[in-house]
C-alpha cells in the first residue's frame, strides 16, 4: 500500500498533524518510536501553558488565534475540556524582554489587558511577592492545556478519520525518489507520496541538515507543596511568565494534582542525548526552582512532592522550524519548537496538512522558513 502521507513522530505536532490530514480524507501512517503519550519527550508532566499575549514575537498571535479555536474544535470533536482558561500574567522588569514584549503585542494586536504595579499584582493575586520595581501585563485569555490528554486525543481522533498510527516502532531510516519516500522501521517499509517528519528531539537524527542547528537541552519542572490552596488554583492564580534576576520562570496553578508547577526556562543549561539523560530531580534542580518559590511565591515554598524531566529542543533564534527539507521537497520538516511550542500544536497541524495537501498555506510561516539560517 502505498500512503499519502507518513507522518514520523505522534508527540503534539506529529499527532495534530495526522488528525488534521485524516480529517481531509488522505491516507495517513504514524509512526512513533515510543507509546503513545510516552514521557521520553517535550510535552508530558500534566500541563502546557496557552498565552495570547506573546512576548517572543508578534507574528505569533494570528496563529494564537487559529489555535485557540482549534483547540475548542478538538474538545467539541472529542467531549473532553482540555483548555482551562485563568488569565497569564507576564511579569518583570519594565524594561524586560517578558514584560515589555507583552505589554507590545497586546497593544499591537489590540488585546484586552491590564498593567499592574507590584502593590496591584499582590491585591488581584494574593500568591504573589514580587519585588516594587516589577509590572505585570494581565491578559484574561491565557491558560493551560492537559497536555498529555490532547495528544491522546489528536490520535484517537486521528484513527477514527482512517489513520494508522503504529507505536514503539523507530524509524531507522528513510530515502526518496520524486514523488516518492519510503521509511524503514524495524517492522517493515512503508512508501508515501510526501513525509512529514515530526521527531522532537530527534529530529537531528531524522534530519541531518538540521543537525548543526539543533541543541537538545534538558528540563524540570516541580511542584511545591503550599500552605494557602485558595491562593494558588484557578481562578484566583494565572499561568504565568517571569523574567526574575534568578532566570526565567513559568508556573501553573494548583490543578489536578497536588502542588504549584514551575519550571525555570533552560533550566541549567545541560545539552544532552535525548537517549540517555537524567529524568530526575536531583539537589541541584530543586534549588534552582525553590530560589524563586522562596522569593516569590513564599506561600508555596513546602516540600517538592513531585518533579518531571523533559526536554527542550532549541533553534538558535528560539523560532520553530516549519519548511520543506532543502534538498528533498518529498520532505516536511516540523517542529524544534525551542520550548514554547506546544500550545500551537493545533494550528500547525493545519499547517501540515495545507502544505501536504496544496504545497501552500494561508497562515504566515515566514518566521519559521530555514533561510533565516542560510547566513550562519
Amino acid at each position: 500500500m502505498t500512503y499519502d502521507v507518513i507522518v514520523v513522530g505522534a508527540g503534539a505536532m506529529g499527532a495534530a498533524a495526522a488528525s488534521q490530514l485524516a480529517a481531509r480524507g488522505l491516507r495517513v501512517l504514524g509512526l512513533e518510536r515510543f507509546p503513545l503519550g510516552h514521557a521520553f519527550g517535550s510535552s508530558h508532566g500534566l500541563s502546557r501553558i496557552i498565552r495570547l499575549a506573546y512576548f517572543e514575537h508578534p507574528a505569533y498571535v494570528p496563529l494564537l488565534r487559529r489555535a485557540f479555536a482549534l483547540w475548542r474544535e478538538l474538545e467539541a470533536a472529542t467531549g473532553e475540556t482540555l483548555l482551562h482558561v485563568t488569565g497569564s500574567l507576564d511579569v518583570g522588569h519594565e524594561t524586560s524582554a517578558v514584560f515589555a514584549g507583552s505589554r507590545r503585542c497586546c497593544e499591537a494586536h489590540d488585546l484586552p489587558h491590564e498593567v499592574l504595579d507590584a502593590p496591584r499584582l499582590a491585591r488581584r493575586f494574593p500568591a504573589w511577592r514580587a519585588p516594587d520595581a516589577f509590572k505585570a501585563v494581565w491578559q484574561p485569555d491565557g491558560g493551560f492545556l492537559l497536555s498529555e490528554r490532547c495528544i491522546e486525543a489528536f490520535a484517537a481522533r486521528a484513527r477514527g478519520l482512517g489513520a494508522e498510527i503504529r507505536t514503539d516502532e523507530p524509524v531507522r531510516e528513510w530515502d526518496a525518489s520524486p514523488g516518492s519516500v519510503r521509511v524503514r522501521t524495524g517492522r517493515g517499509s512503508y512508501v508515501a507520496r510526501q513525509l512529514v517528519l515530526a521527531g522532537g528531539s530527534w529530529m537531528g537524527t531524522l534530519a541531518p541538515p538540521l543537525a548543526r542547528l539543533l541543541t537538545v537541552e534538558r528540563q524540570v519542572v516541580g511542584w511545591f507543596a503550599v500552605a494557602q490552596p485558595a491562593r494558588f488554583g484557578p481562578p484566583a492564580f494565572p499561568v504565568f511568565v517571569l523574567d526574575a534576576d534568578e532566570g526565567r520562570f513559568y508556573g501553573f496553578p494548583e490543578f489536578g494534582v497536588p502542588g504549584f508547577k514551575i519550571g525555570k526556562y533552560h533550566h541549567r543549561g545541560e545539552q544532552v542525548d535525548p537517549d540517555a539523560f537524567d529524568r530526575t530531580c536531583g539537589p541541584e534542580d530543586e534549588r534552582v526552582l525553590r530560589e524563586a518559590v522562596g522569593r516569590y511565591f513564599p506561600a508555596a515554598d513546602g516540600a517538592l512532592l513531585q518533579s518531571a524531566g523533559c526536554l527542550f529542543t532549541n533553534t538558535p533564534d528560539e523560532h520553530f522550524v516549519i519548511d520543506r527539507h532543502p534538498d528533498v521537497p518529498e520532505v516536511l520538516l516540523v517542529s524544534a519548537c525551542s520550548g514554547h511550542g506546544f500550545k500551537f500544536a493545533s494550528v500547525i497541524g493545519e499547517i501540515v496538512a495545507d502544505l501536504v495537501e496544496r504545497g501552500e498555506t494561508r497562515h504566515d510561516t515566514s518566521l519559521f522558513r530555514l533561510n533565516r539560517f542560510a547566513a550562519g
